[in-house]
């Protein structure tokens, strides 16, 4: 078999260690602590591990979309195995990865679809000039067919954006009402705490004018009730 085939045999055995590592680091999370430095630290020490693993397996996708150009070519059959293989490994990577909620690298193996796009170079093996036309026609398709779904997106994006403006803009003058309520009621509560405190104030002074008032009235009484015990008796 060729150096290239053995070099991606190599390649795959290292990756397929790499993910039982990774796999042995996942197991050894629930003898932490819930929270902590530790458990941060042993995360972010298998979160490396997989993104390198990925890029290994991107690496070894490259490498096997090579290998039927090479010599002497790579039975058909081989090939699907190893396709097999690696599309298993893949899978249990993005299951790690998603152990770890890393959204972003499930992500990025949807947009690359579960084998990858195969190299531009070794769909134009064997074709002849009428051949190449018509791949490089299909090509600018697709190409044109992801940048209208990319202007969708873009469309869909402002549009949530503008409506989401909107929405804020509606808080913001609702919150400006509020405010100018606020203002408006703190306004009429101490005006209302003004006249209590001067009604409060004149309702003292009257009282004391009333009493002086009772306290002449009784002293008078007394001295008429003096004088008539004093007259009569």
């Amino acid at each position: 078999m060729a150096s290239s085939s053995n070099s991606w045999v190599k390649e795959y055995n290292e990756a397929l260690k790499l993910a039982d590592d990774i796999s042995g680091m996942i197991s050894e999370l629930s003898s932490f602590p819930a929270s902590g430095p530790e458990i941060q630290r042993h995360s972010s020490a298998i979160r490396r591990k997989i993104t390198i693993l990925g890029t290994r397996l991107d690496s070894l996708q490259s490498l096997l979309s090579k290998l039927p150009g090479k010599q002497p070519p790579i039975s058909e059959k081989e090939m699907n195995r190893r396709k097999d293989m690696l599309a298993s490994l893949r899978s249990k990577v993005n299951q790690m990865a998603s152990t770890l909620n890393m959204s972003n690298f499930s992500n990025r193996d949807s947009l690359l679809g579960p084998e990858g796009k195969p190299d531009a170079m070794a769909r134009t093996v064997g074709l002849d000039n009428n051949g190449l036309v018509g791949f490089q026609r299909q090509i600018m398709k697709e190409q044109d067919e992801g940048l209208e779904q990319l202007e969708v997106t873009i469309a869909s994006t402002k549009h949530i954006a503008l409506a989401v403006n909107e929405e804020l803009s509606l808080h913001t003058r609702l919150i400006d009402d509020l405010d100018q309520h606020v203002d408006v009621t703190d306004s009429r509560l101490r005006r209302v705490q003004k006249n209590l405190a001067i009604l409060n104030k004149r309702t003292r002074g009257g009282c004391s004018c009333l009493c002086m008032l009772l306290s002449v009235v009784g002293i008078v009484f007394l001295v008429v009730v003096i004088w008539l015990l004093v007259k009569y008796l």
